[in-house]
């Protein structure tokens, strides 16, 4: 069964992400667009893929994002 971790990210596409503590701010004269897509693009980068969007106002929703879930490496047992 495969296993995905998420992140939820608040995007107010007036200038700001908020993610995990991390904000990103959206550049003077940037396009709204161009500055999700730049977010995204970075996201997707880090093997994260957008699963949907929950909308909260016409400028501001919160997208959540999964990725597969790597396991940890299983510690060794000591030889006897």
């Amino acid at each position: 069964m495969d296993q995905w971790e998420f992140c939820v990210a608040y995007v107010d596409t007036h200038g700001r992400i908020s993610a995990d503590g991390v904000e990103f701010i959206r550049q003077s004269g940037e396009y709204r667009t161009t500055f999700v897509t730049k977010y995204l693009s970075a996201m997707g980068k880090d093997g994260w893929a957008l699963n949907g969007i929950h909308l909260l106002r016409l400028d501001t929703a919160y997208y959540v994002l999964q990725r597969p879930l790597v396991a940890a490496p299983a510690a060794e047992t000591p030889a006897t």
